[in-house]
């Protein structure tokens, strides 16, 4: 019954794709269409699935014209059912497309009157079996050929039907001319057998050579035209319209095109132009946004106004033109740009050329000075185009220190390439899945775009280049993943799955592990609140609710060993868990990590940690050290510039500032913006001699020790005596020392089988020992 009414819905669909395409000429969900095909039985819904195939192949055709996937699927269709009519006259219609090698056999070895009688006897032979070969096929092309041009008339396609027509023609020319010369080499080879050999059985069959050849070359036309008419060159404005996104960036170069089209035209008509426009261009986006492509398009633009002579771009990057000794650089620059003479020099990441703090030996200001001397000079002014590109802060502030390179680049010449959102990138993933010859389920753009959401982290993130190693690895998993029961649409369908990261699983979950921490009851109860808060909001905010602003920077006080980084860890966990945070690792640091010896370091320095702890938490152990009483101190400068990020970044970082109560309320009282950010306090506490003695013994069962009862007993004892620094690290710590002790004492025995069969245990005297050594320091 249920398999039944699954069959209504899916005839219910075909009925209703049939009318979207009538209609609208293609099917809009076309991977919805795909998956229903993919759930039938070929071998009992094999009608079903011909239709459902003949349908998307004719989607395919009439969005991209004919390509191998339509192709693939309308053979499929085919197979399935031979009575599908539909599906063969669309096979017919692209049939002789594939012809074009249909006279590939027809290459026949050099005839010369001059060979001695054994080369020429070897040539007969040769001519004899390629002559026959085409024969025996030849039949069977032409009545193909006859079954595509009346499918063209059953279609009443005028054009193809005369293309049909005039291949027959061709191949009927051929054929006969092959069996001409084929009837003239037997008389070749029998004249050079026999005792008399003539010279006119080799004129004949030069003759039906050459008559070939001609027929061959016309044959070859017919495809030439096709491929001219569907592969004709793209105006370059039609292909920049033709990428997604950039709206911006195809108007900035749309109204350059129309100047350079308007300044050409004032030419013509006579007109003077003193001042050239500048055709250096400085190009600035994070990585896959396009910057190589715009270059290469520009170069088109230049070119195609009669600009430029040249379309070409050479592609050039600081290990290019930098040498390494004095006289290199210059002699470098100088070859890249006689390269690129008449055309474009693209130099990516061109803010390398010129490192901040570099030393004497770098000769990357040399680079600049001599391109800018090479741009302005008479040799090579005014006969290349240079565009810079790299990211947009390092490329102003690059600019910014060299004037003579910033004044040959006009304000005006800047285009600011934007990142791409998630619908852009996944239109973009699409393409690449339809070049690919796939098509991606509505499940798979949803769960690429997770995958999207959680690689866009910083100003790292690839953007289209991202999304094109996402795919590529999709395709790589349905390849490496896929059953040898091969279903069509397994080689061309991306699902869900496809796009599913593979996690390595964890031995317990950061849940399990809070609760697992010995004591700290109010922390846990404290970190569990906040989370449970954290996904209440984003509920609410999936339901189109309010949302309360989420404050997640805290600030963890507390003596040492108390569990600060180790709940630090586990809180970055839980914020990946529930998608607060992509990558949910913890970054450590403390004051050495930020602060720099001179001025403008400090702030590079900090900015370098804070983007590495993006998408997670970093962490920053006794923060208050980050302020200090000595004069001409940089710490003030990494607490501006962590405000500063902070602000930048949201909720892309969480911080957590560590360290005692008191001087942790001093360092936050230093900055009000500092202040303002944390509201979260975390009070660690030092753990009770009891919570000691658990740790340890939890600490030592990881490792697979056990305590005796004599050890036990010794500890409660010992550790109500002591002064303990470091609380949970003292425990664990007098545990590491407690198992050196007994590996000696074990191997000092005599007895084999005893060590062996207290391996495991350890002792009072061990645990003696061990508080002995760590009183003295040793």
């Amino acid at each position: 019954m249920e398999k039944k009414r699954q069959q209504q819905s899916i005839i219910e669909k075909w009925q209703r794709w049939e009318q979207e395409l009538n209609q609208n000429k293609y099917i809009k969900n076309e991977a919805e269409l795909l998956s229903v095909i993919k759930s039938l039985d070929e071998n009992v819904d094999h009608q079903l699935a011909s239709e459902l195939l003949t349908i998307a192949s004719l989607s395919r055709i009439n969005q991209l014209k004919q390509d191998s996937l339509s192709s693939a699927w309308l053979k499929k269709a085919y197979q399935l059912n031979a009575n599908n009519e539909r599906a063969a006259e669309l096979l017919g219609q692209f049939e002789w497309k594939k012809k074009e090698e249909a006279l590939s056999a027809l290459v026949f070895p050099p005839l010369r009157e001059t060979d001695n009688r054994q080369a020429k006897k070897k040539t007969s032979e040769q001519f004899l079996n390629i002559c026959q070969q085409f024969l025996d096929h030849a039949d069977a092309e032409r009545d193909q050929l006859q079954r595509g041009k009346e499918n063209a008339q059953k279609r009443k396609d005028l054009g193809l039907q005369q293309t049909h027509e005039k291949m027959i023609l061709l191949l009927e020319e051929i054929i006969e001319e092959t069996a001409l010369l084929l009837k003239a080499s037997e008389e070749y080879d029998q004249s050079i057998a026999g005792v008399f050999y003539t010279s006119t059985y080799y004129s004949d069959m030069k003759k039906h050579l050459d008559r070939i050849e001609g027929l061959k070359k016309e044959w070859a036309e017919v495809f030439v035209d096709e491929k001219e008419e569907t592969e004709s060159e793209t105006n370059p404005l039609e292909e920049l319209e033709g990428m997604i996104g950039l709206d911006h960036v195809k108007k900035r170069v749309n109204d350059y095109y129309r100047f350079l089209t308007y300044q050409k035209e004032r030419k013509i008509l006579g007109f003077q132009v003193k001042d050239e426009m500048s055709l250096n261009m400085v190009l600035t986006g994070n990585p896959g946004t396009g910057k190589t492509t715009i270059a290469r398009l520009l170069a088109k633009i230049f070119h195609e106004l009669g600009v430029l002579p040249r379309e070409e771009v050479v592609e050039a990057d600081r290990s290019q033109l930098v040498g390494s000794f004095v006289g290199q650089t210059e002699e470098n620059v100088r070859t890249m740009v006689e390269k690129a003479r008449g055309g474009v020099l693209f130099i990516d990441e061109a803010y390398s050329l010129k490192r901040d703090g570099q030393s004497g030996n770098d000769f990357g200001q040399t680079a600049i000075d001599t391109l800018v001397s090479l741009m302005t000079g008479p040799e090579y002014g005014g006969k290349f185009a240079v565009i810079l590109a790299g990211y947009p802060d390092e490329m102003r502030q690059f600019l910014d220190a060299n004037p003579g390179l910033r004044s040959r680049f006009p304000q005006s010449n800047h285009i600011q390439l934007p990142d791409y959102s998630n619908v852009e990138l996944i239109g973009i993933a699409e393409k690449l899945a339809i070049e690919n010859d796939y098509v991606m389920t509505d499940d798979a753009k949803l769960e690429l775009e997770k995958r999207i959401e959680k690689e866009r982290v910083d100003d790292t993130f690839g953007n289209a280049r991202t999304v094109q190693d996402l795919v590529l690895a999709a395709i790589f998993k349905k390849g490496s993943q896929s059953s040898m029961d091969k279903h069509i649409l397994t080689y061309t369908l991306l699902e869900k799955e496809d796009f599913e990261e593979i996690e390595s699983e964890k031995e317990m979950n950061p849940r399990e592990q809070l609760d697992q921490l010995i004591g700290l009851e109010l922390i846990k109860n404290e970190v569990k609140i906040l989370i449970s808060f954290v996904k209440m909001q984003k509920i609410r905010r999936e339901k189109g609710l309010p949302v309360v602003p989420i404050q997640l920077h805290s600030v963890f006080t507390g003596n040492p060993g108390t569990g600060k980084t180790t709940v630090a860890k586990i809180f970055a966990e839980l914020l990946k868990e529930c998608g607060v945070l992509k990558r949910g690792h913890l970054v450590v640091t403390s004051r050495a990590d930020f602060v720099a010896g001179y001025v403008g370091q400090t702030a590079i320095k900090t900015k370098k940690m804070i983007r590495e702890a993006l998408g997670g938490v970093l962490f920053i152990d006794e923060a208050y050290s980050l302020l200090s009483a000595s004069q001409g101190d940089f710490g003030k400068e990494v607490v501006n510039t962590l405000v500063d990020e902070m602000t930048k970044h949201n909720e892309n970082l969480v911080v957590i500032l560590a360290g005692y109560p008191k001087e942790m309320d001093e360092l936050l009282k230093s900055n009000p913006g500092l202040k303002s950010r944390f509201k979260k306090f975390f009070q660690f506490n030092d753990y009770s001699n009891e919570e000691l003695l658990q740790i340890i013994i939890n600490y030592a069962s990881h490792y697979q020790y056990h305590l005796t009862s004599d050890a036990l007993t010794y500890l409660k004892d010992v550790l109500g005596k002591i002064t303990i620094n470091g609380n949970g690290r003292f425990a664990t710590n007098v545990t590491d020392e407690a198992i050196q002790t007994q590996a000696l004492r074990l191997m000092t025995e005599d007895k084999v089988n005893n060590r062996l069969e207290k391996v495991d245990h350890l002792e009072k005297a061990d645990f003696e020992t061990a508080i002995f050594r760590m009183r003295k320091g040793e």
